[in-house]
């Protein structure tokens, strides 16, 4: 019975804590879109400091871009590491962005690579396109255009039209064989992917 009410009062202190935070969301947006980074700061900083992830992103976006703090890469590596380490894509993507362009951590593709991953997993077809161009330069990966070519395929598959232009551009330099594959891989992917 201890047990029981133990459990019902963590689900009520967290109910408590998400109806909140929801509702400063819309003031965090509508602020943000103001340009008021003063606000959007006071908010979503002691949301971050108590681990909310999106916050924790946000956050980092403040600090990467300069927008109501100084800009400074290292916070924003920080605060994108908190949230990337909960799995909140966009937090993740962005930490590889960060190492794919040596931005507050030495660059490492190898590092990009592996938080494009994380991300191009849960959908994000930045990501999906970003593991594209990895494989298509070999950037933190052995340089393969089938590879390439799936990725550049699930990205445009997700609405990034870009990533249709650059799986045009790498065809020519493959096979009908290989293309072939890389579409089987892409399908496969996606459909173990279903988002």
């Amino acid at each position: 019975m201890k047990r029981f009410r133990t459990c019902l009062a963590v689900i009520l202190l967290t109910a408590l804590v998400i109806v909140p935070v929801n509702a400063q969301w819309d003031e965090v947006i509508a602020a943000y879109a103001a340009g008021d980074y003063a606000t959007t700061l006071k908010i979503i900083k002691p949301l971050a400091e108590h681990g909310e992830a999106r916050a924790q992103h946000n956050l980092g976006v403040m600090y990467g871009s300069g927008q109501g703090v100084l800009q400074d890469y290292e916070m924003a590596i920080k605060w994108y590491q908190m949230a990337a380490d909960q799995g909140y894509a966009s937090a993740q993507y962005n930490l590889g962005v960060m190492y794919d362009n040596g931005l507050g951590v030495l660059q490492d593709y190898k590092m990009a690579v592996k938080w494009y991953q994380m991300a191009a997993d849960q959908g994000r077809a930045s990501a999906q396109y970003n593991l594209g161009v990895m494989y298509d330069n070999g950037l933190g990966v052995v340089q393969d255009y089938k590879m390439a070519h799936m990725y550049f395929n699930i990205s445009a598959a997700n609405g990034n039209n870009l990533s249709r232009e650059y799986r045009d551009e790498i065809s020519v330099k493959m096979t009908p064989q290989q293309i072939a594959e890389a579409q089987q891989m892409a399908r496969e992917w996606i459909e173990k992917n279903k988002f």
